[in-house]
């Protein structure tokens, strides 16, 4: 019992500070205030406000006076077609949308027309008056992160590498575990936050086939799991491939080739103006009867409006042994690179029970990616991705680190960079490798790349810096590494730096 009750409280505190961090990260575009009074003794006062068109998100902090007289105002909150809420005295602020809310009330459309703020008044004294003011923040299309974000405050305030997993399944869509009586059930979400958590996880995306039911409950989840970021996503599932949507929590079209979504470009702009990413999934895998519409065969694509690809995913790995070979999702992406559109390469183990064992699957977070990002929260994560300063560690291990960087004349690129060079120019790669205890380095490099040799290679437990020289080519080229095991097994797998010239 008391576990329960340290829950409860640890969560409505967390939202509460959650909420009020999100209402004051933008200003309001209603403000109401008011004065209660004894008069209002064990009443109700409704506080009635226009909604206008095109409001996607709305979100209310509510403060008041008096608490030193003992003075205690509830709250609630009802649209044009009733009520839609109420959470009394434990929170002071709300969001509500079409696919999420604040517990204790009903996620949906954010109508237009008269909403009424409704104020509980179990006790206010005679001759004591509170007053009251409610900030209410309209939220439409296209505004910036983080009104989609389940957590407005960073989880960590400081830049450093971030192990996460971009892809995963609970019962929302087709993830699934054993009951406590040993029945297969749809798995429920808490059960996936576990194993990330476990598996020492910094953000983890659950990304449902094309539901978003399941933002809502991961928005009551993440004030429990303080310490894990949680990142609302949806795996958009065509007949014609599959794309994780990383960010946004309002609706998005899947039925590619309708009259709703023509062409793929019209879900790229809604992701972009959601403020997210899209991300291409297990692009190897065929397309068929075997796995309808897992490979990526849709048509007339502007990749270089995509931010990232699945270049390893758990399941796939699983069924082949290796993120090579195979199904294997990496030439799909050096196909990109090679055309010059730079695309980060991401890693998800597409898990779909938490709880199987490694017979069965590979677990939340193997593999991981890892981003180097300004700190722990939705807009870092998102913007490491986007800058290319990622690695993708399919081994699952928690502390293995590989990062790149670039210098030239004037300027130095991290990875994910591009360093551009005159004739008769060079640059310096230095790889960075550490935490492994052996193996081998190889050097990746794109096309129309000059012969580069990597002479040190031996991974041997030492951290130490490997360099070495980036000629200048006519034609832009880009280079990346690979870490392997004694016995050649891909373990780590880089981003690229770019190398173009002038």
């Amino acid at each position: 019992m008391k576990f329960f009750v340290g829950l409860i409280i640890a969560i409505l505190a967390s939202l509460t500070t959650t909420g009020i961090a999100a209402a004051q990260a933008a200003p309001p575009d209603l403000v109401l205030t008011g004065t209660i009074s004894g008069k209002d003794h064990q009443t109700y006062v409704e506080v009635p406000f226009d909604v206008p068109q095109g409001v996607e998100r709305l979100t209310i902090a509510f403060e008041y006076t008096g608490k030193e007289a003992r003075t205690v105002i509830d709250l609630g909150l009802s649209d044009p077609n009733g009520l839609r809420g109420w959470s009394g005295g434990n929170k002071s602020t709300i969001t509500i949308a079409s696919s999420d809310a604040t517990p204790s009330y009903v996620p949906g459309p954010v109508v237009a027309g008269q909403w009424k703020l409704i104020l509980g008044v179990p006790n206010i004294r005679s001759g004591v008056t509170a007053n009251y003011k409610a900030h209410i923040t309209f939220g439409k299309a296209g505004d910036p992160l983080p009104r989609s974000a389940f957590k407005a405050e960073p989880t960590k305030a400081t830049a450093g590498w971030y192990r996460g997993d971009f892809h995963s399944h609970t019962g929302h869509s087709d993830g699934t575990c054993d009951s406590l009586s040993g029945r297969r059930i749809p798995c429920p979400a808490f059960r996936t936050l576990e194993a990330a958590r476990t598996a020492k996880l910094d953000f983890i995306s659950v990304t449902e086939h094309n539901a978003a039911s399941h933002h809502s409950v991961l928005r009551e989840l993440q004030a429990y799991y303080d310490t894990l970021l949680i990142i609302p996503g949806r795996e958009i599932t065509t007949f014609f491939g599959h794309m994780n949507a990383i960010g946004p929590t309002e609706p998005l079209e899947f039925q590619l080739g309708s009259d709703r979504l023509p062409k793929v470009g019209g879900l790229v702009d809604k992701v972009r103006q959601q403020g997210g990413i899209i991300s291409i999934n297990h692009p190897g895998m065929p397309s068929g009867e075997d796995c309808m519409g897992c490979g990526y065969v849709v048509r007339d694509v502007d990749y270089s409006r995509f931010d990232a690809v699945e270049i390893a995913n758990g399941g796939t790995m699983h069924f082949v042994g290796s993120a090579e070979g195979q199904l294997s999702h990496i030439p799909f992406w050096e196909n990109l690179l090679n055309q010059g559109i730079r695309i980060t390469g991401l890693g998800g183990s597409d898990s779909h029970d938490p709880d199987a064992p490694i017979t069965r699957q590979f677990p939340v977070g193997r593999p991981k990616t890892v981003v180097y990002a300004a700190e722990l929260s939705q807009k870092g994560i998102l913007d490491g991705v986007r800058s290319g300063r990622v690695f993708v560690d399919l081994t699952g291990q928690s502390d293995s680190h590989l990062d790149l960087s670039a210098a030239g004349p004037g300027s130095v690129v991290a990875m994910g960079g591009a360093l551009s060079l005159r004739p008769g120019e060079s640059g310096e790669l230095t790889i960075d490798i550490r935490d492994l205890a052996s193996g081998q380095v190889q050097l990746v490099l794109g096309r129309g790349a000059p012969d580069i040799v990597l002479q040190d290679r031996v991974i041997d437990g030492k951290d130490r810096l490997r360099k070495l020289k980036l000629p200048y080519a006519p034609a832009p080229y880009w280079v990346r590494v690979n870490v392997r095991d004694t016995n050649g097994k891909l373990m780590l797998i880089s981003n690229p730096v770019y190398l173009l010239p002038k």
